[in-house]
């Protein structure tokens, strides 16, 4: 047998299989990129960046993300796509190399009142399955501890073909459910203000009911006048006993109302299902308003809060019941299952532990299993949803984040830095949207979009290396390493707004006095107490503009003419100037094209594959009548005002024949945030995050009120753009306003007059304050964790 080796062998071939390691974009063209093409590294973490609006969430999430996730689902049959969301294949001319996409978005999670953080994340489920195995006494099934099942019996005649005879048995059933019977596993009961819900001296005729849509002549009120129960012309107060109980409280009753079969309610059940099963923060403004004013919501006293029966809480396993796990900090939840040892659920546990555990490492160990999950921030809801994730056993899939590192304190970036490695080593593909520089330079490759926003952005200006960015000159690279440093002289305060005793969530009886006339920032870890401290301190009311980060709620016929109040001033101009009405300049009142109904565009609905829209071809996408563009304003039609910039809607309705001061007070709050680039008429679906931020920012301006409350403002504007919100901020705070802003960026924080910092930690470790003062005392003093990251920023 030859020892010899043989020389010059060639290095072997790499298998075919092993080339496919790049994601090849080429011609992407979607909402406002520009024929971009791209080769995103697979296994690597990729970040894109750029200014607010330049296009990064089109480049990853409708192009890259949403073809990935339309091919997959191409792959189930044509019955199941049926019922899947439709998504048209993105407008790009190659996508090369794709692997499946998980995305991780900042969406709120469901605001329905039943969801919270337990059952979003299936913790729930798990629990319950625990606690119908071990608990005692033994109650029933998984089922008997669901706050979202009923118990129900019945019993009846069924007919059974048996042997080609018909057989008629008695059956009954039982469902044993946990859901609190007064409640109906909600936790809250409310009471109404019956004052609110009609006028007692005014008969049904006169529009007694007060209830939003209650309408002298509409559906609803002709109900209750043809029922045949009450007499519509009668005032409410000189009603009969039962009248009075017919008019609010009759179960559904089958009636003919003018020849048509109608179901007949009493008011206050009808409102209840029609209004007040509904999340608050899901509904309109104007039927939020109402509910504050007719409806107290009280914690329901049978089951004190938990949503569950008596025999659900009952249940118990080494002396804790369902209702007490759910309601412990995650944390200490964790610790007690880790000392449950039970080898007949030894799955389970295993199971419960994992989760748990995911929930601590990614910085939520504060929360609770009975949160509702419409309460959580878009940080939050962002991380929940990561949970999923964290122990998965996959590799090669393409994770997409939207700034992961939204909410996050310098201290907890760090953290999430490393969950983002983790995901990228076990080998994926981690492809996230970020403006943080701390993100950024964890990245093995950037993508810089830009230069500008909107029509000004959509070009790739940079790809490669952390280090290649900072030399190239990029609106990124230039402020990669920007540092704001510390106020050197502050502001005198006017006064101050004194807290007593806030004990909201975690807050254990904090006493701060908050200086007003000066820009203030609430600081801590994430879940420390700060929002619990500003939002349920100062309620927004009488002088207090509230701008929270609830996501801006509109369809595509929204824009930001019809969100910020600007069309109104604008209708009545063109109404004025021509000399006919106002609604003839909405496309979606009389104005609107007939073809398109205003749209601009026509809908195909092809069922299982994605709807084509194609541009109305009578108005030209225009959504108005021909008729209506005849007339004008200031030489312009109303179609070519609402594809204005906001820049130049604002020298327009400044001087001359279109000088309308009303709208004229919009457009500049506009282009004080930095929106001067965006069309009037632009679809509200078609805005970045950071664009609706400062949208409801610009709208929330034109409010009258001295104190200013703002959270987190810089969430999706890049390092570019916070330098002109501290600009912003100053101008509020010198005509006189005070300003609050709950916020991480450390910008912000070298920016303020005063720094409230909460902590030291976050949950049952938070909830004090840990310092007060100027942001030069903050890092003098170095004591708490913000201190030490600030220092750090300013290079103290």
């Amino acid at each position: 047998m030859s020892t010899g080796t043989r020389t010059g062998a060639q290095a072997p071939q790499p298998h075919a299989a092993d080339t496919h390691d790049l994601i090849r974009v080429h011609g992407a063209r979607e909402n406002n990129l520009k024929d971009v093409s791209i080769e995103i590294p697979k296994r690597r973490l990729t970040v894109f960046t750029g200014v607010s609006g330049s296009g990064k969430s089109s480049l990853v999430f409708d192009t890259v993300a949403a073809e990935s996730q339309r091919l997959i689902n191409e792959t189930y049959s044509a019955f199941v796509q049926g019922f899947m969301p439709s998504v048209a294949r993105p407008d790009v001319d190659v996508l090369d190399g794709l692997t499946t996409a998980i995305i991780v978005d900042q969406q709120r999670m469901g605001a329905d009142p039943r969801s919270t953080v337990g059952t979003a994340t299936d913790t729930n489920a798990m629990l319950r399955i625990l606690f119908s195995r071990l608990g005692l006494p033994h109650i029933g099934s998984a089922k008997a501890f669901s706050f979202n099942v009923a118990s129900i019996s019945g019993a009846g005649a069924v007919t059974v073909e048996r042997g080609g005879t018909t057989v008629k048995e008695r059956r009954s059933f039982s469902v044993t459910g946990g859901m609190c019977p007064r409640c109906e596993g909600r936790g809250s009961v409310s009471d109404i203000d019956l004052t609110q819900l009609y006028d007692e001296t005014k008969s049904l005729a006169e529009g007694a009911i007060t209830v939003p849509g209650y309408t002298g002549d509409g559906w609803m009120t002709r109900i209750f006048s043809g029922s045949g129960f009450l007499d519509a012309d009668k005032p409410i107060r000189d009603y009969t006993e039962q009248e009075l109980r017919d008019f609010l409280h009759r179960e559904p009753t089958k009636v003919k109302v003018n020849g048509i079969n109608l179901t007949y309610e009493g008011l206050i059940p009808k409102v209840q299902k029609s209004i007040l099963s509904k999340d608050r923060e899901a509904m309109q403004p104007h039927i939020r308003a109402f509910v504050d004013r007719a409806v107290t919501f009280a914690s329901c006293p049978e089951c004190d809060g938990t949503r569950l029966t008596e025999a659900a809480r009952s249940s118990k396993i080494a002396g804790i019941s369902i209702a007490d796990a759910c309601r412990m900090q995650i944390s200490d939840l964790a610790e007690w299952v880790r000392g449950l040892d039970e080898p007949s659920v030894a799955p389970l546990l295993a199971a419960l532990r994992e989760t748990l555990d995911s929930f601590v490492e990614i910085g939520l160990g504060y929360l609770s299993l009975e949160r509702p999950a419409g309460t959580l921030s878009g940080g939050e809801a962002q991380r929940v949803k990561m949970i999923r994730h964290l122990g998965s056993s996959l590799t090669d899939v393409t994770y997409v984040f939207d700034e992961p590192s939204t909410g996050l304190h310098p201290h907890d970036i760090r953290r999430m830095n490393g969950l983002l490695r983790q995901l990228r080593d076990k080998g994926n593909t981690v492809l996230v949207v970020e403006h943080k520089p701390e993100v950024i330079a964890i990245a093995d490759h950037v993508v810089d979009l830009g230069p500008g926003a909107g029509s000004a952005g959509g070009t790739v200006c940079f790809e490669g290396s952390v280090e290649g960015l900072r030399a190239a000159g990029t609106v990124t690279g230039r402020h990669l390493d920007d540092r704001a440093s510390v106020k050197e002289k502050v502001r005198t305060p006017t006064g101050t707004l004194a807290v007593r005793g806030a004990s909201a969530h975690n807050l254990r009886d904090v006493d701060v006095d908050i200086p007003l006339g000066v820009l203030v920032v609430v600081t801590g870890v994430a879940g420390s107490g700060k929002s619990s401290l500003v939002h349920g301190s100062i309620p927004a009311g009488e002088g207090v503009v509230s701008v929270d980060q609830s996501p801006i709620r509109g369809s595509r016929r929204s824009n930001p003419a019809t969100y910020t109040g600007l069309l109104e001033p604008i209708r009545k101009a063109f109404a004025k100037a021509n000399g006919v009405k106002p609604a003839l300049f909405s496309a979606n009142s009389e104005g609107a094209c007939p073809t398109c109904n205003g749209a601009g565009v026509i809908y195909t609905d092809l069922a299982m594959m994605a709807g084509v829209a194609t541009t109305c071809e009578d108005c030209e996408g225009r959504r108005f009548d021909a008729s209506v563009l005849e007339y004008h304003l200031g030489g312009r039609d109303i179609s070519e005002v609402l594809a204005m910039p906001v820049t130049e809607a604002e020298a327009f309705f400044a001087a001359g024949e279109a000088k309308v001061p009303a709208a004229h007070r919009i457009l500049s709050r506009l282009v004080d945030v930095g929106l001067g680039y965006v069309s009037l008429g632009q679809p509200l679906t078609t805005l970045s995050g950071g664009e609706r931020q400062r949208l409801k920012l610009a709208t929330h301006m034109g409010d009258k009120g001295g104190v200013y409350v703002l959270d987190e403002p810089t969430t999706g504007l890049h390092l570019a753009d916070v330098e002109q919100l501290l600009g912003l901020l100053d101008r509020l705070v010198d005509s006189g306003k005070s300003v609050i802003v709950v916020e991480h960026h450390q910008a912000v924080m070298a920016h303020a007059d005063w720094i409230i910092d909460l902590g030291p930690g976050a949950g049952h470790d938070g909830g004090r304050i840990v310092f007060e003062g100027t942001p030069a005392d903050l890092v003098a003093d170095r004591s708490t964790l913000t201190a030490q990251h600030l220092a750090e920023y300013v290079g103290a």
